[in-house]
């Protein structure tokens, strides 16, 4: 799907199994920005690389091409076809410094946020050449592809970061914004409001280009990002009224905290459990939306 002169979108399902004879249907995105070479912004899970190939040979262009991969974060669905498109094309690898173990390392990664189908998600590991800075511009050639200035957006994970084209009035927002109603997913509550309230703030916006939902233009843009900030406040709001005063027996709260928000038995997992966990550590604040200037 071609959003932009320069930036093609391609939406990748696949499937985490959570249960024996039960699995999860999931997608992310991916994003190609062309230029006199190719940037591609994550990479989906492994497998996705045939993809990928396939949709930059319908354009014209040759996978050989891809000079960049910029990875948003660290999470599974974002490098899982790293490895394999780095060996077939010897292009560098682009994040956040403080994603680098994480994907230098997958296994670390399995050990310490253990995801159900890790391995079948995740092709391997990968070497970073290149750490990712907030208020970092990338320009990955002189040509057509344009600037692209980093913005480091916590919350779903330390080291998350955003891209804004701003040739393009494109936002590449990786899972920085909650999609309402669906799985939440971060690892700092506060983190994660105070990171989209950045992104709202910013001007010129004209498409929304995030890894877990469709792309959106013009105002919708702004109103899925108000909207996220809304969905992260009732989620708190959720947890501090299941919570209680003692110490919780952790996946019945879980249980119960997702029953409140709307979320389907199926999504109460470990995953979800360390998100509400997020809230509880700053149960303290009844509100995670006072202003906040960056």
């Amino acid at each position: 799907m071609q959003m932009a002169p320069s930036i093609h979108a391609l939406r990748h399902s696949f499937r985490v199994p959570i249960a024996p004879s039960i699995a999860l249907d999931r997608f992310v995105y991916s994003y190609l920005v062309y230029g006199e070479t190719i940037t591609l912004i994550d990479t989906g899970v492994a497998g996705c690389e045939a993809q990928i190939f396939d949709s930059i040979r319908s354009t014209g262009r040759n996978p050989s091409e891809i000079a960049l991969i910029i990875l948003t974060h660290s999470h599974p669905d974002h490098i899982g076809a790293s490895r394999a498109i780095q060996q077939a094309t010897k292009c560098s690898i682009a994040a956040h410094s403080l994603e680098r173990a994480w994907i230098e390392d997958v296994e670390l990664q399995n050990r310490e946020r253990p995801v159900p189908g890790f391995a079948t998600l995740v092709g391997g590991s990968v070497q970073l050449d290149h750490e990712l800075e907030d208020g970092e511009s990338i320009e990955p050639d002189e040509t057509r592809a344009g600037e692209m200035q980093v913005f480091h957006t916590p919350g779903h994970s330390p080291g998350s970061i955003s891209l804004f084209m701003h040739s393009e009035g494109a936002l590449f927002s990786g899972d920085a914004i909650p999609v309402t109603g669906d799985l939440p997913v971060y690892d700092d509550a506060l983190a994660s409001v105070q990171s989209v309230k950045r992104l709202r703030r910013l001007t010129g916006i004209r498409v929304l280009l995030s890894a877990w939902e469709e792309p959106r233009k013009g105002e919708e843009a702004y109103r899925r990002m108000d909207q996220a900030v809304e969905y992260l406040q009732m989620i708190h709001e959720a947890v501090l009224a299941n919570a209680g005063t003692d110490p919780p027996d952790l996946m019945e709260f879980t249980r119960k905290t997702a029953k409140a928000i709307g979320l389907p038995p199926q999504a109460v997992n470990p995953l979800l459990a360390r998100t509400f966990t997020a809230n509880l550590r700053v149960r303290d604040r009844k509100s995670l939306l006072a202003d906040f200037t960056r």
